[in-house]
């Protein structure tokens, strides 16, 4: 079949605007924020990053970008000299006068938000969407992340019928050093909460609290983030800096957890489905199996 004049014209404009399109978008990208760095990659954006800030742990090829230092302190000299096009990151990023700085040099700055909702998610998926020229692909990974969370909800559903919610404490720390404790409104909050845990911590956002205090509380489960180290070591230096957690049931019974800080940084991240699958086992050791 022969195409018209008008109908091959027509093609040929659809590609050239398309193309036009996408010489538009901009090509060079900086990233401060853990969770909304590892979405940029989920959606196709990591060719585009030159730079990452140091909360941006995932996944590992991000470590070989430069780094534009931690996401609150920024440098506007250090990303500039990265001659971006376009600095991401959430209301957590600055500060403002190096902000305004990168504005002023050409930088298109676009802030999202670190609130820990789905309905913020979608809206930040759809934002990264547009600014990668790929919307499409945005609401499809939300899509199936939120039948992840939804069909985790009902597993904890399922365990919680049979078993009370366990009060857990989550403590964020420096090489084991007086924790903050993590309270409402914050990443943590949710995790523990959509993990089938009952926060002991009442408080707004991350609070220090004596290791009296702690144990006062008797969290059944304690999970802990250590920013500096990991694993054995992250375990030994928070009870050798905080002696009395040893008391707590949690400890008394083995129930402490180690968890990825940088799953807490720049809102519901894409490991998190995951994360609440293991979370969910320590906090239900002799239900998830059989609940599933």
């Amino acid at each position: 079949m022969r195409l018209s004049a008008s109908a091959i014209a027509l093609v040929v404009g659809l590609l050239v605007n398309h193309g036009a399109l996408a010489s538009e978008l901009p090509q060079r990208w900086v990233s401060a924020g853990g969770a909304l760095s590892e979405w940029v990659v989920a959606l196709g954006g990591e060719p585009k990053l030159v730079g990452v800030d140091t909360t941006s742990q995932h996944p590992a090829t991000l470590k070989a970008l430069p780094s534009i230092g931690y996401q609150r302190q920024l440098s506007a000299e250090g990303v500039l000299s990265l001659r971006p096009h376009l600095l991401v990151g959430t209301e957590e990023m600055g500060p403002p006068a190096a902000l305004a700085q990168m504005r002023n040099a050409g930088v298109q700055v676009e802030l999202f938000s670190a609130q820990p909702d789905l309905q913020t998610l979608k809206s930040n998926l759809g934002h990264l969407g547009q600014l990668l020229g790929n919307e499409a692909q945005a609401d499809a990974v939300f899509s199936e992340y939120e039948h992840a969370l939804v069909r985790h909800e009902a597993l904890v559903a399922t365990m919680q019928a049979t078993h009370k919610a366990p009060g857990v404490l989550l403590l964020v720390g420096n090489a084991g050093g007086k924790p903050l404790v993590a309270g409402r409104g914050t990443v943590a909050d949710w995790v523990l909460r959509h993990a089938g845990g009952r926060n002991l911590a009442t408080h707004t956002g991350y609070k220090p609290f004596s290791a009296e205090s702690l144990a006062g509380l008797s969290p059944d489960v304690l999970v802990f983030a250590d920013r500096a180290l990991g694993g054995d070591a992250a375990r030994a230096a928070l009870f050798k800096e905080n002696p009395i957690l040893a008391a707590t049931p949690a400890a008394k019974r083995g129930r402490v957890l180690e968890l990825d800080p940088t799953l807490l940084v720049g809102g519901l991240g894409p490991r998190l489905p995951h994360s609440l699958q293991a979370l969910s086992a320590v906090f239900y050791p002799d239900s998830t199996e059989s609940a599933r």
